[in-house]
């Protein structure tokens, strides 16, 4: 059963306004003074109104469960400190006029000169879940085999259906905001560890990103860990559900180690078919057809879904999760996405209704 991690972003948010705040500095810096906090475990994001947190490194969907609660309620608690309001959400549902600052990072003032108007923009918020692999040829082969599948987790996934104070259109709209950069979207197909090796250090070289670190694909190797990361998710409502999606996650990461033998769906002769799967799975989340990753036909969200819980079905049940993420993927199905909880609470009680479902508490 391969390790995991699980990595959170937040925004802040004013209080009595709903707003973005610049106050990642004091949040962390408080965050920091608790206890409960380890070293390294709250960290700055690109802009001043968003905050990160990770667990460390996990066995069980328990052990992650219980590093979230913890990390969740120790920043929740700093950011009241800091006179905020911690929200879980891809996108904020309302946006002030003037940008949000950039934080004093050398690399993110590079990429907002590189890209002022997106980097403004960037204020999005996701889940990413790191999966152990043995080596990075395993790695690559793996990526191949888990792409098709993206689109399913980007609708199960879904949080950011609102942005300056009225809806997109989009489930996800975090998903269409991070596709405007360069290297982004569904990964390609690598023929092995040392094309993606020498693939992704041309894009570095040509200066078309600045470091690996750039590579935004939905799922890449790590290059700080021996992991798998997996970033197609906006981050949660509940920790619940983000549990059951990194449950999801591990299992397809697993299956995708292990095999070898089956068709790998839509490949390299489709890479359009996948990047529209995934724009239609950001457009609509699971209110409408999805593109079936194996057959390329559209069908039922549910049914989606299905083929996706039968596909992991083994790696579940050895991992142990099997009963578990059932559950929550039946719950997701029942009560809807992050994001359609979003909208019933906009549609039923406006802005103040959103901001009350998406601030995060102890």
């Amino acid at each position: 059963m391969p390790t995991l991690g699980v990595e959170e972003e937040y925004l802040l948010l004013d209080q009595e306004s709903g707003l973005p705040v610049a106050r990642s500095a004091s949040v962390r810096a408080a965050a920091e003074l608790r206890p409960a906090v380890d070293d390294g475990e709250v960290e700055l994001e690109l802009l001043q109104a968003q905050v990160e947190v990770a667990t460390p490194v996990c066995e069980t969907l328990d052990e992650a469960g219980e590093h979230l609660t913890r990390l969740r309620a120790a920043v929740h608690g700093a950011a009241r400190e800091a006179g905020c309001r911690l929200a879980a959400c891809g996108t904020p549902p309302l946006c002030a006029a003037a940008p949000v600052p950039v934080t004093a990072k050398p690399r993110y003032r590079s990429m907002s000169r590189d890209a002022p108007q997106l980097v403004d923009e960037q204020l999005i918020n996701g889940m990413h879940v790191h999966v152990a692999i043995p080596d990075r040829e395993s790695g690559v082969a793996a990526l191949n085999r888990l792409r098709p599948w993206l689109p399913v987790l980007v609708a199960l996934g879904a949080n950011s259906p609102l942005w300056d104070g009225g809806e997109t259109g989009f489930a996800s709209w975090r998903t269409l905001v991070f596709g405007r950069w360069p290297v982004s979207g569904p990964p390609p197909v690598f023929a092995d560890a040392a094309d993606y090796e020498r693939r992704t250090k041309a894009l570095v070289d040509a200066g078309t990103i600045r470091d690996r670190k750039q590579l935004y694909w939905l799922a890449r190797l790590s290059e700080s860990y021996p992991t798998i990361e997996v970033r197609a998710l906006d981050v949660q409502l509940e920790i619940q559900d983000a549990i059951t999606l990194a449950g999801v996650v591990r299992a397809l990461v697993t299956t995708a180690l292990d095999d070898h033998a089956s068709p790998p769906g839509l490949t390299s002769a489709e890479p359009e078919l996948v990047a529209a799967a995934v724009w239609h799975a950001a457009r609509h989340g699971l209110k409408d057809r999805l593109v079936h990753p194996l057959t390329g036909q559209p069908v039922p969200a549910s049914g989606a879904v299905a083929s996706l819980m039968e596909h992991l079905a083994p790696a579940l049940e050895a991992n142990g999760d099997l009963i578990r993420v059932a559950a929550g993927i039946e719950r997701l199905q029942k009560l809807g996405t992050s994001a359609s909880r979003q909208s019933r609470a906009f549609h039923s009680g406006g802005i103040d209704a959103v901001l009350d479902l998406i601030t995060v508490r102890a």
